[in-house]
């Protein structure tokens, strides 16, 4: 393996490790004596995200940002390209994704992505392959993944790198088309969790990141609902909230070392749908919701427990897109 030192940073073959305001970037898979310290984006170290969305009277563009290391409020530090509500959001270990969105007149195709190292505004990298909302967002450590949707009620699985600014493409099928889904990602999957199909369901769906193939149902929610946020630890995916039709305020917990069904760890405080997810390596996040708020509720990836109230985003809104680094 060829290893090169620059000022920019140490490359490993094809992984790297560069500098960030924040701290260091690692791209790609290390291990030490055995030991795998792959990174992953589904948790966060320093900021979450929420990205888009809908406020009185209309769409948004903000990008708001908030810190994991205290419980503080939300700053507005920029804009994606387009404003719009229920996109979905990927991260990779340098910039957040905010891909699909809606609804008419948008197309719902496009991909946005805004540096972590900068308080800078998003760009359009490219174009997922069906125009959709109420789509759910994925992460692997080279790519980045959006589920279902709906214009029409959709099961595409599309895949785009983090490496280049491209369109995606279509890698697999859920087993069922729908939207109002929840997404959550381990080191080797991504997870489809809960959704409309247009009865809510209460499946979760499973799809390998080593492999462009359709996802299997693996397991079931606690209880059938849509407008479901997905949190992820690096051990556990987290569903949280949702309507059946009547608001939902259950948090479940799903294995990602096993094809299991979920557990009820633990209630939501206040809002309880449509809102942003974020997950840090701690706690899982869930900000805004229906009808519009600012509340940034927090849980515990640790102990089986409910949902505090941790501060605000910079309006109230629903609808948008979550991201972490």
């Amino acid at each position: 393996m060829a290893i090169c030192i620059n000022k920019d940073g140490i490359c490993f073959g094809t992984y790297s490790i560069t500098p960030s305001a924040d701290g260091i970037c690692i791209s790609g898979a290390f291990s030490h004596q055995g030991t795998e310290i792959n990174p992953t984006q589904a948790q966060g170290s320093v900021s979450g995200y929420a990205s888009g969305g809908d406020e009185a009277p209309g769409d948004v563009d903000t990008i708001d940002k908030f810190p994991f290391s205290s419980d503080t409020p939300a700053t507005d530090v920029a804009e994606i390209t387009v404003a719009r509500p229920m996109a979905a959001g990927q991260s990779s270990t340098i910039s957040g994704y905010t891909s699909g969105g809606g609804p008419v007149p948008v197309n719902g195709t496009t991909i946005d992505k805004f540096p972590f190292s900068s308080d800078s505004p998003g760009s359009d990298v490219g174009d997922l392959t069906v125009g959709r909302y109420q789509l759910a967002g994925q992460s692997s450590t080279i790519s980045g993944y959006a589920s279902g949707g709906f214009t029409p009620t959709s099961n595409v699985i599309d895949k785009f790198p983090f490496s280049s600014d491209t369109n995606a493409t279509d890698v697999g099928d859920l087993t069922q088309a729908r939207r109002l889904v929840a997404g959550q990602s381990s080191r080797e999957s991504g997870y489809t969790s809960g959704g409309l199909v247009p009865a809510d369901v209460d499946t979760i769906d499973k799809f390998p990141f080593a492999a462009d193939a359709p996802a299997s149902d693996v397991g079931e929610l606690t209880d059938a609902r849509y407008e479901v946020l997905g949190q992820s630890s690096t051990e556990n995916g987290y569903s949280s909230g949702g309507l059946n039709p009547s608001v939902v305020d259950t948090i479940d917990k799903f294995p990602f070392a096993a094809d299991a069904n979920a557990t009820d760890v633990g209630e939501l405080t206040g809002v309880k749908a449509a809102g942003a997810p974020q997950s840090s390596t701690a706690s899982g996040y869930f900000s805004g919701g229906n009808p519009r708020v600012d509340t940034i509720q927090k849980f515990s990836f640790s102990v089986d427990a409910s949902a505090s109230d941790v501060g605000e985003l910079s309006g109230s809104r629903r609808r948008a897109a979550g991201q972490q680094v």
